[in-house]
């Protein structure tokens, strides 16, 4: 065999053998420590932060925003109402991200225009009343959380549609929100997965 060909050949078993074992060093082993690991430190999380309901059942997670329509699409009339998204066909994991629209792009203002008024319309309210969160898309398109202001006018719809008191509603409400972080950092924000299953949880 010519000088070349065996240096040549020499070096790519050489390169096989150095992928073969970063990739079982880095690839299968380091993965698996670390996973293991969060198994044992936060197994919550690492799991995906499932959210079960009373009955063990997997309803969603608590880093995934999710729809609560029918199979129409229709809003249920006894649930909060989460924010809108851009992912996929609606909260798509696979397909996370915004709708990268400007704020003066023709579509995404008519968009805007349309829910301002179909949420108004839904909670009897001014369309001057509608937050922004109501109409607009997260970046990731998957925001488990909305604006405590969108949460509260929605509390006169849900109390009427679960025969609830308005004051049970707005209890709940304060319970699933969380402060800013740090004290300073973000906004409070109102997780819908967790309000929504604690009312579920009231009339069983």
């Amino acid at each position: 065999m010519p000088l070349l060909a065996r240096g040549t050949a020499r070096t790519l078993w050489v390169a096989t053998r150095a992928l073969l074992l970063l990739t079982l060093v880095l690839g299968l082993g380091y993965t698996g420590a670390v996973t293991a690991a969060a198994q044992l430190v936060v197994p919550g999380r690492a799991d995906g932060s499932l959210v079960h309901d009373r009955d063990g059942r997997v309803v969603g997670s608590s880093l995934l925003g999710q729809s609560f329509t029918d199979a129409r699409g229709v809003a249920l009339p006894g649930y909060f109402q989460s924010r809108p998204s851009a992912a996929g066909d609606g909260y798509d994991g696979r397909a996370s991200g915004g709708s990268n629209l400007g704020p003066q792009d023709p579509g995404l203002v008519a968009t805007i225009r349309e829910r301002r008024a179909e949420v108004a319309e839904r909670e009897g309210v001014s369309p001057s009343a509608v937050p922004a969160d109501a109409v607009t898309a997260s970046a990731s398109g998957l925001d488990p959380h909305i604006s405590p202001r969108y949460a509260q006018i929605q509390v006169p719809r849900v109390a009427r549609e679960r025969g609830l008191p308005q004051a049970e509603v707005r209890r709940l409400v304060a319970e699933h929100t969380r402060g800013r972080d740090l004290g300073y950092l973000g906004d409070p924000a109102v997780d819908v997965l967790a309000l929504n299953l604690s009312l579920d949880e009231l009339e069983e």
